[in-house]
Order: C-alpha cells, then structure tokens, then sequence
C-alpha cells in the first residue's frame, strides 16, 4: 500500500476516534474530569483555530501531529473501556451513513471567526488612524476663571 494511503486511512482512523470521544463526553456514565478533557481535546481538533498557526514552516503542523494524538491517547485511558467501546460503534455506525454535520458547532466557529475579524478591524484602526490632539483651551484653565459674588438668595 503507497505510502499516501496509509496516510488517508490513518487520517480516517484519527477522525473516527475523535468522533466517539465526542461521543463519550457527552455520555452519561463519563467521569466529569474526563469529560472536560475530552471536550477541550475534541474542541480542538475540530477547530480551524490552531495554537500555532500552520503557515509557520514546520512547527505549524506540529500540534497537529503531536498534540493531537497526545491528547487522545490521554482522554482514552481516561474514558472507560465499556463506554468507549459503546462510542466508537456509534462512531462507526454514523460515519458508514456519512459524515456528522453539526450546524451549532458551525455557527460557534463562524461567529469566533467574526468576532476576531471584528477585533482585527478595530486594533487596525486604532493603530493606523492617527487620533486628533487635544485642541488647547484658549481661555486657561476652567478653574482660573472668576465667577463672580454669588447672589445671596443662591447660597444658604
């Protein structure tokens, strides 16, 4: 088998696996330290957002090829076995019918991404529009000017 294959079908392999760790941690019989460890790992590897960018040479795909797979080895032995087990059938089950498609998890990324592009905007123009200096006051300080006697009927 060439060597590109291998690759496609590991690839395949590593989605189907983080597909059923989706599935346990929203699984009842889950310990809660595991489901949160499991949310976060699976978040991330679902995610576009990457902790090192990929366009970095070399060390952009290293989270994806290191991280990854670290963290799901780790939230396997943290999952138990029957519940794994019952996940990864699912994950089978639903990946042979085709892929999962989930419109909240879309519109989360969606709107992560707009947020950051809103924020991207605003730092631009922070920084490349010069803001206006304070125009001086031509008449002093406010506090030097004189107000005058206060009319008596005002003060008591």
């Amino acid at each position: 088998m060439p060597l590109r294959e291998k690759l496609k079908q590991k690839a395949h392999q590593l989605k189907a696996e983080t597909f059923a760790l989706y599935l346990a941690a929203r699984h009842p019989d889950t310990p809660w330290y595991a489901k949160l460890l499991v949310a976060a790992i699976v978040a991330y590897a679902f995610s576009p957002i990457d902790l090192i960018p990929d366009f970095i040479p070399i060390i952009g795909y290293l989270d994806d090829l290191v991280l990854i797979p670290i963290g799901i080895a780790l939230a396997i032995k943290l999952v138990p076995p029957p519940v794994l087990a019952e996940c990864r059938a699912r994950a089978q089950q639903v990946m042979a019918n085709g892929k999962p498609v989930s419109r909240v998890a879309g519109a989360v990324i969606v709107m992560i991404w707009l947020a950051l592009a809103a924020w991207c905007v605003v730092w631009a123009y922070e920084v490349f529009i010069p803001t206006l200096p304070a125009m001086p006051n031509p008449a002093g300080n406010i506090s030097d000017i004189n107000p005058g006697p206060r009319h008596p009927r005002l003060t008591t």
